[in-house]
């Protein structure tokens, strides 16, 4: 098991190190397309996402950290990433088991 753990670990930080080579692709991520991208693609902008575009504004808009280059924010986006849904799953794995022991 920790011989596992160490290679996820390992993986993860190749991952993470990798990160900034998203900045030498051109355009827009799949699926990080903002309302005026849709206008670009299908000619029009569905009206649900219009009306909810300024709803929500990510906190590292364009992976970028005020102040800090873009590199560090593209890598900070990536730990805060992986932080983030491991918690999911194991605040999920706990609830799970809690269920079945009650």
């Amino acid at each position: 098991m920790k011989k596992n753990l160490y290679k996820l670990t390992a993986f993860l930080a190749i991952l993470v190190i990798l990160t900034p080579l998203g900045l030498l692709a051109e355009g827009n991520a799949w699926g990080e397309w903002g309302y005026k991208d849709f206008k670009e693609m299908i000619g029009y902008i569905p009206s649900g996402l219009k009306r909810f575009a300024e709803f929500w504004s990510a906190p590292f808009s364009d992976y970028t950290i005020h102040g800090l280059g873009n590199i560090f924010g593209y890598i900070a986006s990536a730990i805060i990433g992986i932080i983030l849904i491991f918690a999911v799953i194991y605040l999920f794995g706990r609830f799970v088991s809690k269920s079945k022991n009650t």
